[in-house]
């Protein structure tokens, strides 16, 4: 098989389409010689000629490149204990001057506290998994649980008030 290529190509813009018009090839197969002539394309319809038959070709279009789709799961495969239906006091009633907060983004895997409990300075109220590691979160004065403001399985943010203990 010989191919000859003789490219004219030109594109202009009509009401914002693109249009390609113009190119040339010319092709032995077999022995016999074709002289192909795609003249202009708008949206996916070509104007062709083969041996100066005109014809209209459909072009598939470009398929739409793929989203990816973000898929959260769970932090930890851990069985989790039932999820209370709400944390043990409310965020707006609580006055979160005194709570232990989130050091960084994570889901809450275990709650190691609970409200009236008695903490001394060191004890772990938290444990918070973030970047694939648990980190217990301990109190900095003893004192006595007024908060619990998380459920475990929540995810968190930096800052978020988990406990209160004063």
């Amino acid at each position: 098989m010989v191919v000859t290529n003789t490219d004219y190509d030109k594109t202009s813009f009509v009401n914002n389409v693109k249009i390609l018009t113009m190119k040339e090839y010319k092709y032995t197969i077999n022995g016999k010689k074709y002289e192909v002539e795609i003249g202009d394309i708008v949206e996916n319809i070509a104007s062709v000629k083969v041996n100066g038959e005109e014809f209209k070709v459909e072009m598939e279009k470009e398929p739409e490149p793929e989203k990816k789709k973000v898929v959260v799961k769970p932090a930890a495969a851990q069985p989790q204990a039932p999820k209370a239906a709400a944390p043990q006091a409310a965020a707006g009633a609580v006055n979160t001057a005194n709570a232990i907060k989130a050091p960084l983004p994570g889901v809450v895997t275990e709650v190691k506290v609970a409200v009236g409990d008695e903490v001394k300075a060191g004890d772990t109220v938290v444990v918070l998994e973030a970047m694939k590691m648990a980190n217990n979160l301990n109190t900095e004065k003893a004192g006595k649980v007024t908060a619990v403001l998380v459920n475990v399985g929540d995810s968190v943010m930096e800052d978020t008030p988990l406990v209160v203990v004063e």
